[in-house]
C-alpha cells in the first residue's frame, strides 16, 4: 500500500475539527440537555472491604423528585471485557471504596445527589488488601472468593483460584535456566508505582432510553460504541440489532472511556423507569474514584550477559494492580508479557506477569496499555547494568538493540515490514540531546544538569479479528462524506481519515467532509478506537472504500467518454483519460449517475465500501507464550535534559527529545502534538502522579488540587520531535500506528537523568521531592 509521490500524505493539514475545538462551538456529552431527560447518581461505598449486611433506601425514597431506586440485589451478576467479575452494583459485598452500591434516578440532579447521601449501608468490615506486595502473600485475604469460577469472555485469561492472581501470564523462549547459568555477569533490579488516573479533561457520563419498541438508544464518552453493544447484548440479553450506540467528540480519554461501566449502570436506571431518557453525570471526584483508573505497577528484572555484553538472558516478574476488578488489567498483563524485554534482542527469556486484585479502584486501559510501565523497568534496569559494567548506556543498548531477523518474546519473527528502526531512532535522540554520556554536570555550587536516554517498543495489542469499515458517498456536487465508527477523542483521527482518502481519490482535503460523531445505526463496525490502531485499521479501510469509488467512477465515466476503464485516471475532482487529460468529465457530473440529454440515465450514486481485518495474528500459547500477537512494533527513542538542585531535591526539566518511527507519517503536525502531548502525559506520570492510600484503603488525594499533575510553568522548557521514516507495506502509505507512543519512554529517562544526578537509582515513582530524598538518603545509609 506503499504509494510514488504523494501530494496530501506527508503534509501538515489543519486538523478538521479545530475551529469548532477553538471557538468553543463544540458541545461535549455532559453538556447536553434534552427535555424531560431525568438524572441519576449513584450512592458509593464507605468501605473499602466488606460484607454488605443491609442497605436502608427508606429516607432516600424522601426526598422529593425521586423516581427509582436499584441496588445491586436486582442485577446480581457480575460483567467484564475479560474476565466477568465486576457487578455493575455491589451485592453481597464491597471491593473498594468509592465502588457503586445503588443507583438514584430523580426529575433533577441536585435531587438525586441528595438522596444519595440519605442511603445507609451496614457492613461488617473485612480485611483491606491494600498492595499488589500484600495481596501477592500466600496468606493474603482474598479479594475474590470465587475468582476461578468467573466466566471468561475471552480465551486468553488465567485466574488462579484461592489467589488474588485475576490472570498469570507466561513466556518461556529459549533455555532461560542454562543461559543463565553461563552469564559473564548479571543485574537484579525492582521497580514500584501505584495507581493513578487518567485526569481527562472531560468526565465520563452515559444516557441510555428505552423506547417502547425495545430499542435500547445509548448516548455515552466511550472510546468504544460496539464493546457497548457487545456488553449489553451478552450481559442483558438485549438484541445487538435493537443497541444503538451514539458518541460524540470527546474530551481526551487517554484509554480510560476504553472500558465499559456507566452505561450499564444507566441502562438499569433507565429500565427502572419504564425507558425514560435517564443521564448519568459523574463530578471529577466520582471520576477519579469511582471510575476506573490506571494500573499499579511492581517488577523485578534480571538481565544476564555474555562476555563481550551481549543479552543473552532476561528474567521479569511483573505484579500488575488491577485493583477490585479485572477489566482491562487482565489484558494490560498479557500486553506486558509479551513486549516484556523491551526492544533489545535476548534469545532465553522467562517472564511472568501476573494480574494482581487488591482492594483499590479498579484499573483499565491508559496510553501506553502496561509499556511506560514495564519501560520504565527495563530501562532503568539498562542504565544500571550498563554502569555495572563500565559501557555507555547508549552503546550498551545499540548493541542490544532489535533488528530486523531477531525474534520477539512470542517468539515471532521481525522483518522489515514489522519492525521500526531502533538503531536510528536511538542515535538521532543521542545527537538531539547532546548526549556525551552518564555525567552530572555542575551549573554553580548547588545545581548540577544531566541527561537520560530510554529505548522503547509497543505493538499493537488488538484481538485477531480486530476490523473497522468505512464508507464514502459521493454528493451532487462531487464533494464526498466519510463515514467510520472511529472516534474523536482529540487526537486527530478523522483529520488522517480524511487526507488518506483525498490521497487516494487525488481530490483536495476541504471537499472531504468527516461525520465527527459515531452513530452505530449508520457507520460500519469498528473494533476500538484504542492500541494505536485506528490509523492502521480504519486507514486500510478508507483506502478500500475510496478503491471501491474510484471502480465506479471509472465505470460511468467511461460510458459517458466512450472510452474503456483502463484508460481512465482519477484526479482533481473529475474522470480523464490518462493519455490526454484534457478530455475527461467532472466527478459532480456523474457522482448521481450519468444522465444522457434525452433524459436517461446510467449508473448510480457512488458509494465507496470498504473494511479492513487484521490477519495472520495468533493467540499466544498459554505456557509458552509463542504467538503472532501483533501486526507490527513501532520503536524510538526519548531523552530528558534536567537541572537539579541538590538542596530541595527539585528538579527542572530543560529539554525533552522524542525520536519515533512509526513508518511514514501521514500528518507531520499532528503526529508532532501527538509526541509532545505524549511526553508530557508520560513526564507527569513519572514526576507526580498518584493516589495516595490511608490503612483502610482509601484515596487521600481524590480531586485535582491535591493529585499532582505537571501544571503550567513545569513542562519542559524545550520540546524536540523528530521522526524516521520505515514504511510498513501492510499500513496505508506505509503507516503504523503513533497514538500512544510518546508517553512510553518519558518516565524511563526521566529516572535515568535524575539517578545520575543525584548518584542514586530512582527505582520508585512518582519522583517527587520525597521520594528523591528518601531513595538517596537510603543510599548513604
Amino acid at each position: 500500500m506503499i504509494e510514488g509521490k504523494k501530494l496530501i500524505v506527508g503534509t501538515a493539514q489543519q486538523r478538521i475539527d479545530a475551529v469548532e475545538k477553538s471557538t468553543g462551538a463544540l458541545k461535549y456529552l455532559g453538556d447536553k440537555f434534552f427535555q424531560g431527560m431525568l438524572h441519576a447518581k449513584v450512592a458509593t461505598s464507605t468501605e473499602a472491604h466488606a460484607n454488605i449486611v443491609s442497605i436502608d433506601t427508606s429516607e432516600a425514597w424522601k426526598v422529593p423528585g425521586v423516581c427509582a431506586i436499584i441496588t445491586g440485589d436486582m442485577f446480581p451478576f457480575p460483567i467484564g471485557p475479560i474476565l466477568a467479575d465486576r457487578p455493575p452494583l455491589a451485592f453481597d459485598k464491597v471491593r473498594y471504596y468509592g465502588e457503586p452500591i445503588a443507583i438514584i434516578v430523580a426529575t433533577h440532579e441536585y435531587q438525586a445527589k441528595e438522596a444519595a447521601k440519605k442511603i445507609v449501608v451496614e457492613y461488617d468490615p473485612l480485611p483491606v488488601v491494600n498492595s499488589v506486595q500484600q495481596a501477592f502473600q500466600s496468606n493474603a485475604p482474598l479479594v475474590h472468593e470465587n475468582s476461578a469460577s468467573y466466566t471468561k469472555i475471552i480465551d486468553n485469561v488465567y485466574p488462579v483460584g484461592g489467589t488474588n492472581i485475576a490472570s498469570h501470564i507466561k513466556i518461556r523462549k529459549g533455555n532461560f535456566g542454562k543461559a543463565w547459568a553461563t552469564c559473564a555477569d548479571t543485574i537484579t533490579a525492582t521497580y514500584s508505582f501505584n495507581l493513578s488516573d487518567h485526569a481527562a479533561m472531560e468526565t465520563r457520563t452515559a444516557m441510555v432510553e428505552i423506547n417502547p419498541d425495545g430499542r435500547v438508544v445509548v448516548h455515552s464518552t466511550s472510546q468504544s460504541p460496539f464493546t457497548i453493544k457487545k456488553v449489553l447484548n451478552q450481559f442483558f440479553n438485549i438484541e445487538v440489532g435493537k443497541i444503538i450506540v451514539h458518541i460524540p467528540m470527546l474530551g481526551g480519554a487517554f484509554g480510560g472511556k476504553g472500558a465499559v461501566q456507566l452505561e450499564p449502570l444507566a441502562y438499569l436506571a433507565s429500565r427502572a423507569v419504564g425507558g425514560k431518557l435517564v443521564k448519568l453525570k459523574f463530578d471529577r471526584e466520582e471520576d477519579m474514584m469511582t471510575a476506573p483508573c490506571h494500573i499499579g505497577f511492581d517488577a523485578t528484572v534480571k538481565l544476564g550477559v555474555n562476555s563481550q555484553g551481549k543479552l543473552i538472558a532476561g528474567h521479569y516478574t511483573f505484579l500488575i494492580e488491577a485493583g477490585a476488578y479485572s477489566d482491562q488489567a487482565a489484558g494490560i498483563t498479557r500486553a506486558a508479557a509479551l513486549d516484556c524485554t523491551g526492544p533489545y534482542h535476548i534469545p532465553n527469556v522467562w517472564c511472568d506477569s501476573y494480574c494482581m486484585y487488591t482492594n483499590h479502584p479498579y484499573a483499565t486501559s491508559f496510553r501506553g496499555y502496561g509499556h511506560p510501565e514495564l519501560t520504565f523497568a527495563i530501562e532503568r534496569t539498562m542504565d544500571q547494568f550498563a554502569k555495572k559494567l563500565n559501557i555507555d548506556p547508549v552503546e550498551f543498548r545499540l548493541m542490544n538493540a532489535i533488528k530486523v531477523g531477531h525474534t520477539t518474546p512470542t517468539q515471532s519473527v521481525l522483518n522489515a515490514n514489522k519492525l521500526g528502526d531502533a538503531e536510528a531512532c536511538m542515535k538521532r535522540a543521542k545527537e538531539l540531546i547532546e548526549y556525551s554520556g552518564p555525567e552530572s554536570v555542575p551549573v554553580n555550587e548547588h545545581i548540577v544538569r544531566s541527561k537520560g536516554v530510554a529505548l522503547f517498543w509497543k505493538t499493537s495489542t488488538t484481538s485477531t479479528n480486530a476490523q473497522a469499515g468505512a464508507i464514502l458517498t459521493f454528493e451532487a456536487d462531487g464533494t464526498v462524506n466519510l463515514s467510520c465508527a472511529a472516534v474523536e477523542l482529540g487526537q486527530g483521527t478523522k483529520t488522517i481519515l480524511a487526507q488518506i482518502a483525498a490521497e487516494r481519490l487525488q481530490m483536495d482535503i476541504n471537499k472531504i467532509h468527516v461525520t465527527m460523531e459515531v452513530n452505530t445505526q449508520y457507520n460500519p463496525h469498528q473494533w476500538r478506537t484504542v492500541a494505536s490502531s485506528t490509523t492502521f485499521l480504519a486507514g486500510n479501510a478508507v483506502l478500500a472504500a475510496a478503491d471501491d469509488a474510484i471502480r465506479q467512477l471509472k465505470r460511468i465515466g467511461a460510458v459517458a467518454l466512450q472510452c474503456s476503464e483502463v484508460e481512465l485516471s482519477v484526479g482533481n475532482g473529475r474522470v480523464y483519460v490518462t493519455a490526454e487529460p484534457d478530455k475527461g468529465i467532472d466527478i459532480q457530473t456523474i457522482s448521481l449517475g450519468f444522465q444522457y440529454p434525452n433524459g436517461h440515465t446510467v449508473g448510480e450514486q457512488i458509494i465507496g465500501i470498504g473494511r479492513h481485518i487484521q490477519r495472520h495474528l495468533t493467540p499466544m500459547d498459554k505456557e509458552t507464550g509463542f504467538g503472532n500477537p501483533g501486526p507490527w512494533w513501532s520503536v524510538g527513542a526519548q531523552a530528558v535534559e534536567i537541572e537539579f538542585d541538590k538542596r530541595s531535591f527539585t528538579y527542572k526539566i530543560l529539554r525533552a527529545v522524542t525520536v519515533m518511527d512509526g513508518g511514514t507519517i501521514i500528518n507531520p503536525m499532528t503526529a508532532t502534538q501527538q509526541m509532545r502531548g505524549g511526553i508530557f502525559l508520560g513526564l507527569s506520570i513519572a514526576k507526580g502522579e498518584s493516589f495516595l492510600f490511608n490503612p483502610k484503603g482509601i484515596i487521600q488525594n481524590p480531586d485535582l488540587r491535591n493529585y499532582q499533575m505537571m501544571r503550567f510553568g513545569e513542562q519542559p522548557g524545550e520540546y524536540v520531535i523528530e521522526f524516521i521514516e520505515t514504511p510498513s507495506k501492510d499500513g496505508p502509505y506505509g503507516a503504523r500506528g503513533i497514538g500512544e507512543y510518546g508517553v512510553i519512554g518519558a518516565a524511563a529517562a526521566l529516572a535515568n537523568s535524575l539517578s545520575i544526578a543525584v548518584n542514586a537509582e530512582m527505582n520508585e515513582l512518582p519522583l517527587t521531592p520525597e521520594t528523591i530524598w528518601r531513595l538517596s538518603t537510603e543510599v548513604v545509609k
